[in-house]
């Protein structure tokens, strides 16, 4: 669902990148024949949370390059970021293409492809999940895109909502909680075994000495020594 509250931004002052996400050749059936043109979709941004499409017409590449340029410009939207990537997951709806966006950990990078990846990267997310459901046209996917991104709110919005701290709903109080909680346990000392006492030993005894082995093959000794000879 699209979120009401969204800022449009003036191009004015951003030093805006350009990414052609496709160029497509179109024919217009006339009485004489057809007629030629070529289409354009791009998509601009700061790479840090501006992102805009446009999308143009015209008989030169170039020409239908500058006008979805123009057109994208006129349509820049400020994305609500937390971190590097999104607060909350999403689905955007465009026709019937379906695209699902969830945050990701840091280091996780643009899982995407395509227009999807390069609305996402314009739009400065670093770290994000996506897949693509449905349709798989290009222009379907990039406004559908666009539509999650909308879709997007802010958690100091949802936290006046609701009545509560922006850690609770983004629910880093849990987390802070458990590394707490996790902290103290490993502050604890480990139970022992308990050790036996040593027993007193009197004085004058050592301690016994553990018998010899016997040498194998060696014959007892005898008891009585026999009667010397006259």
């Amino acid at each position: 669902m699209r979120n009401h509250n969204v800022e449009t931004i003036s191009p004015q002052g951003l030093d805006l990148q350009e990414r052609v996400i496709e160029i497509n050749r179109v024919a217009k059936v006339v009485k004489g024949g057809r007629r030629f043109s070529f289409t354009a979709l791009v998509a601009v941004g700061d790479e840090d949370s501006v992102v805009g499409i446009g999308y143009g017409k015209a008989r030169e590449v170039p020409l239908a390059i500058q006008k979805a340029v123009e057109n994208a410009r006129k349509s820049l939207i400020r994305v609500p970021k937390f971190g590097q990537t999104i607060p909350h997951r999403n689905i955007g709806r465009f026709g019937s293409g379906h695209v699902v966006l969830r945050p990701a950990s840091p280091g996780t990078g643009v899982i995407a492809g395509g227009g999807v990846r390069a609305v996402l990267e314009l739009a400065g997310i670093r770290d994000v999940l996506s897949k693509s459901i449905g349709s798989q046209n290009p222009i379907n996917l990039v406004k559908a895109t666009m539509e999650g991104l909308m879709g997007l709110r802010r958690p100091e919005d949802v936290a006046k909502l609701r009545g509560l701290s922006i850690k609770q709903v983004l629910g880093l109080d849990l987390q802070e909680a458990a590394a707490k909680l996790a902290a103290e346990n490993a502050e604890e000392p480990t139970a022992q075994a308990p050790v036996a006492e040593p027993v007193a030993v009197a004085a004058g005894e050592g301690p016994a000495e553990p018998a010899a082995p016997e040498a194998e093959g060696e014959p007892p000794a005898a008891a009585e020594e026999g009667p010397q000879g006259g």
